[in-house]
């Protein structure tokens, strides 16, 4: 006798209380047990839909509804959640996400966007990043200002693969930065843009642990400052900036910095990515991207091309892995689920080299992971993620998509 199989929406309901049950097993066992947030967020998305919801009133006071109110200056979401990593320690990051538009007549710019990351830990880790994304004059122009200033625990192996896979050469210091990097873009046909822009980048190393490490750590004894300018040329399909759902991105950007600009040293960087995405099944998004950063010239230690953290390469400590290139490829499916929920699974892989023509023969760092979504405005996600690399971990609580 051949048995019913259960529905998509029934497996797609399952799957998402599965997940992310593991998601927060994972992340309690390294801060404290949740019982009642645990109880409320594997309840079935249709009682969370429900109007009378206790979760669905709160997210309302929180400000993440999913819809946008245009009577509004900015429309805010206030966003808290716990976090943990070795070097910071038990922490709370909270995500001011807020959506505006500049002309309301304007029904060809998708909505502008400011994010506030904050954080803070129990180890004095303090931070405060600010990114944003303005859409003018029919999206014939935009605006990216991306800012940030932290005084954060933070690792350094030294330079290269061999050095970095090497957990004897760890380092732990104390990281103070202050960064700002306004970008004009111009459109000069259907989908390219144009623009240049300006970086500055300041970062100090204080209470620097040698612990048992013998690679040479002078350079983190000198402070860096760099500043240069920045030239933009990209084509870009994407129907959406913040959340594609469909289309393509090329894009190269070429920084130049220099001592007669305030910077101590003079050298460049070449960042290129490829993006594509395809809309499949309902609402479900399969996305992959191929990003590289190359540099060249007297590069300070903290411009150096990096893997790890919430972008590039999930499942890696920032920081750790470091020279001056990087290659790296990884593919995502977006998993739509009820109401406003959603899951990603993904895979990718990266290398780091001092030499482009070595990027190829070089060794590969793998990574592999799983995340959860909750859209709290039109095409806004909160993310968590869970994810793996060779002998390290990472979990990620982040706004918008990792690319």
């Amino acid at each position: 006798m051949t048995l019913p199989l259960p529905s998509l929406s029934i497996l797609r309901k399952n799957l998402l209380k599965s997940v992310f049950i593991i998601l927060l097993s994972f992340t309690t066992s390294h801060v404290f047990a949740q019982d009642e947030l645990l109880a409320a967020v594997t309840e079935d998305a249709p009682e969370l839909a429900a109007e009378n919801s206790w979760f669905e009133n709160f997210l309302n006071k929180l400000g993440a509804d999913g819809e946008f109110d245009a009577d509004k200056l900015i429309d805010f979401s206030i966003l808290p959640g716990p976090f943990y990593n070795p070097e910071m320690n038990l922490g709370v990051g909270v995500s001011a996400i807020g959506l505006y538009q500049i002309d309301p007549e304007d029904d060809v710019s998708q909505l502008s966007s400011l994010v506030i990351n904050g954080l803070a830990s129990v180890n004095g880790a303090l931070g405060v990043g600010i990114h944003n994304k303005t859409f003018i004059k029919q999206d014939t122009q935009r605006l990216y200002i991306d800012a940030g200033v932290y005084n954060v625990p933070d690792v350094y192996y030294g330079v290269g693969y061999d050095n970095n896979h090497n957990d004897d050469n760890k380092v732990k210091l104390n990281s103070r930065s202050i960064e700002v990097n306004p970008m004009y873009l111009a459109r000069v046909s259907e989908h390219v843009f144009v623009g240049g822009g300006f970086d500055f980048r300041y970062s100090e190393a204080e209470d620097i642990d040698i612990l048992e490490s013998l690679i040479p750590v002078d350079n983190l004894f000198e402070s860096s400052t760099s500043a240069g300018f920045n030239f933009h040329v990209s084509y870009d399909s994407r129907d959406n900036v913040l959340n594609p759902q469909q289309g393509k991105i090329a894009q190269l950007d070429v920084g130049v910095y220099r001592e007669d600009l305030g910077g101590k040293t003079d050298f460049e960087v070449f960042d290129a990515l490829y993006s594509t995405y395809y809309s499949v099944h309902s609402d479900d998004v399969l996305a992959w991207q191929i990003r590289g950063r190359f540099t060249h010239g007297d590069v300070p230690w903290d411009q150096l091309s990096k893997v790890g953290g919430g972008e590039l390469l999930r499942g890696y400590t920032t920081g750790r892995y470091r020279d001056k290139q990087m290659l790296l490829a990884q593919v995502e499916y977006r998993l739509n689920l009820p109401w406003r929920h959603g899951m990603v699974f993904w895979a990718g892989a990266g290398v780091i080299s001092d030499q482009f023509s070595e990027l190829l023969t070089s060794n590969l760092l793998p990574n592999t992971g799983v995340g959860y979504r909750f859209e709290v405005k039109p095409k806004v996600n909160l993310r968590l993620d869970l994810a793996f690399g060779d002998g390290d971990t990472g979990f990620y609580f982040n706004v918008n998509e990792a690319f």
